[in-house]
Formats: structure tokens, sequence, C-alpha cells
């Protein structure tokens, strides 16, 4: 490690670097940190001298996979830690707010008009993307809506800071310690705006790009030699183009429709893993949401209940898994869908999300998951999201208690496990 760097920052202070052994051993913990979002975060906030180590560590990272040393001892050298991000990051709305209330509020009338307006307008760009790419158009003014509401917000966060923080903290440690290794790079490539600056997680521009996504599907949409995601439209819309198209999008077909299920539906059945054909499902009795027969094929489909059976029910097929390969959030996904077929003209949902249900804390939810665990229910380890285990588990415990089993976890489960909301 050079040793022309030893100054680092910590919220509104400076505190000077220290190679301290025992916290340099933490950090190497912190550092070491899985990917998935399985992790269980942290209520720790890190201290000033935790913070020193882990920057040390960090600058040695980056020198060691051949970062310039003037970047290096330039902007990793003047990272602040920002506790904002460690809050933001444990009070995500795909963990902690319902349905109804997340696709109601990325989803509403605004959102579709201007949607339109921006199809109408970005019309010869799009349709050249649909022929180069295969996406259709309204998939990636969705996208570009849900991201930053067509470029009305790209993030103030500056997105060193905000990934050295998020390097820093146990929950994905080693997946943001990548990106952030990644933006070092991007400050080299013309058309990256100086500083970097996005959303509290480090994505930037337009459609919102991690660093990875950035190096790898960036493209020169508008030909002037730069990708610039934060100034250029086109260079935004085509790299999203190409990065749903390396994701593996299919042509010709949809993310997923809104559906019927029929009166005693086997609860069971639900998930990604239950993967039926639409000619199975509609055997089963299954209709589109209108009441019309499923198409007879061997397309295969999963159903999907996101809030409950007293919500809206969902068949999605192949390329909603590639929107879930841009966001991991099934939420997300169904909004992504929904608001590109709105914008392309359908209506509402035909059934509505129940506006009752509860918003559950993280801790809470790591309550559910530890209960039903000791009971056998397996979740994994808790950690606060309603991954597909832990949906499961429910699942099997509503059985168990001759409940609906649709792996919600509504009032009455946590009644029954006398877990208090």
């Amino acid at each position: 490690m050079q040793s022309g760097v030893k100054t680092v920052s910590y919220g509104s202070g400076r505190i000077t670097g220290k190679l301290v052994g025992k916290w340099l051993a933490a950090c190497g913990l912190v550092l070491s940190g899985a990917v998935s979002s399985a992790e269980t975060p942290s209520d720790e906030t890190i201290t000033p001298e935790q913070w020193d180590g882990c920057v040390v560590r960090l600058q040695q990272e980056a020198l060691d996979k051949g970062i310039p040393s003037d970047i290096v001892q330039g902007p990793l050298a003047g990272i602040q830690y920002v506790p904002k991000v460690i809050e933001l990051d444990r009070r995500q709305p795909e963990f902690t707010t319902t349905f109804s209330s997340y696709i109601t509020r990325r989803v509403d009338h605004r959102r579709v008009a201007r949607g339109r307006k921006m199809l109408r307008e970005h019309r010869e760009l799009l349709n050249q993307l649909v022929k180069e790419y295969g996406i259709p158009a309204q998939y990636l003014v969705a996208f570009w809506g849900l991201e930053t509401n067509y470029g009305s917000y790209l993030g103030k966060m500056p997105t060193l800071d905000s990934l050295a923080t998020l390097a820093c903290d146990q929950r994905r440690s080693r997946f943001f310690t990548a990106q952030l290794m990644e933006a070092l790079k991007l400050l080299q490539v013309p058309g990256v705006e100086h500083p970097m600056r996005g959303s509290w997680a480090g994505a930037v521009g337009h459609t919102q790009f991690m660093p990875t996504a950035y190096l790898k599907y960036a493209i020169d949409g508008d030909g002037d030699g730069k990708k610039d995601l934060w100034g250029s439209i086109p260079d935004a819309l085509t790299s999203a183009a190409n990065f749903l198209n390396n994701l593996g999008w299919q042509r010709d077909l949809r993310w997923g429709r809104e559906v019927q299920l029929p009166d005693g539906f086997d609860f069971t059945l639900l998930g990604f893993k239950q993967k039926r054909s639409l000619k199975q499902w509609r055997a089963m009795g299954l209709r589109t949401a209108t009441g019309a027969e499923l198409a007879d094929l061997d397309l295969p489909a999963s159903v999907l209940l996101p809030a409950g059976y007293r919500g809206p029910a969902f068949l999605v097929y192949h390329n909603f898994d590639v929107i879930m390969g841009w966001n991991r959030s099934v939420y997300y996904a169904l909004s992504v869908g929904h608001l590109a077929d709105r914008i392309n003209g359908a209506g509402k949902l035909q059934r509505s999300p129940p506006k009752d249900l509860k918003r559950l804390s993280i801790a809470q939810v790591k309550e559910l998951q530890t209960r039903l665990n000791a009971m056998g229910y397996d979740t994994g380890n808790p950690d606060g999201i309603l991954g597909p285990a832990t949906r499961t588990a429910i699942s099997a415990f509503q059985q168990s208690r001759e409940m609906v089993a649709d792996g919600y976890p509504r009032s009455s489960v946590f009644e029954a496990l006398e877990i208090e909301l």
C-alpha cells in the first residue's frame, strides 16, 4: 500500500488514516460478505476506526486491481461515509411497503400519461431500438419512467461515497466493493460526469445503471463518441435495450398478464418454481383478467399473488425473469410490466390490490422468519425480506392451520404465531 493516502472523511469530520490491525481484520470480515440480498441487515453503525480501516483496504484493493494511483490518491482518498445511505438501504420500499402502496405510487395516471408522451416524442429512436435489439418501445419507456421518472430526477448522491459506504457495510459488502472498483474505472471513460452522482445505491443516469452494467452494456447511441447516460437520452435508452437484450429478452413475448384464478385453486402451485405451460394453466381453469380463455400454448408460466388471495393474480413468463435481472424485486418487475401495458394503451388492473393490508417492518418479518424456522418451516437465514423461501414457509404453515395457503403474511399468520403487529 502506498503511503501517500492518509486522510479520509467520516461524516462531516476528518480522521487520520491508520493501519490498525484489529480494525483491518474487522474490515476484512466486512468485505467478505456475500452478494445475496438474503444477508442479514445490521443495525450497528460503523465506527470511525472501522471506516478508516475499511478505506485503507479499499485503496489497497484498487491498487491491486490496477486502478491508477492518481485516482486512488485523489477521488478514492476523498470519500465520505454517508449514514443516510445505510438508513435508505434498510428501508427500501420493496422490503417494507405493501404491493398496493408500491404499485399505486409508481403506476399512476401522471406517469402513464407522460410515458405515452415520451413514446410519441422518441418514436423514431425507439423503433430503431426495437428493430436492432428486439425490446418493445413501451418496456424501455417503462424502465425509464420507473427509474428516474423519465429523467426528471437522476439522483444527487455522490456515487463514490454511496458505494464506499455500502462496501464497508456487512450486508452486501462484496457486491458493493466490486461496484466501487468498477466506478473508479468509469472515471477514465469519456462521457462519465465528474464527480459522479446518482442514487443512494450508486446507480447513475437516466436508466440508473450500476457501474458494472455501465462498463459492460453502455452504448454510444447518438454517435458523439461518448457513452453519456446522464445527458443523452439516445445513449441511455440504447444502453437499456442492449442490457435487456443481453439478459435474454425474447422477441414477440410479453412479460406476463393479470389472470383470474378458478374457485378451489391449489395455492401450493404459486411461485417461480411452480412453472406450468399455458395449456396446463388453462386446463386448471385460469382465465385472462377479463374472463377470456388463455392461449392453448406450451409457453412456461408461473402464478404470483403479490398481495395474497384477495389481490390480483399474475401469470408471468420468461421476460418477467429478464426484468428481475434488472431489479430482483417482484414488486418492481410487476410495476414495469403493468406500466408498459398502460403506456401501450391498456387499462388499470381488473382486480385492485387490497388497501387494508398492513405495512411490515424488517424487524417484524425477521421475527416471523425466526418463529417459522423454530417450528420447522425453513425460511433460510432471517433477513427481514419476504423472498420465495419465506413465502413457501408461510404457505406450509398456513396449510397446517387450515388457512388459505397463499404464502402472504397477513395478520392471521402473525396472530397464530403470537407475534404482535
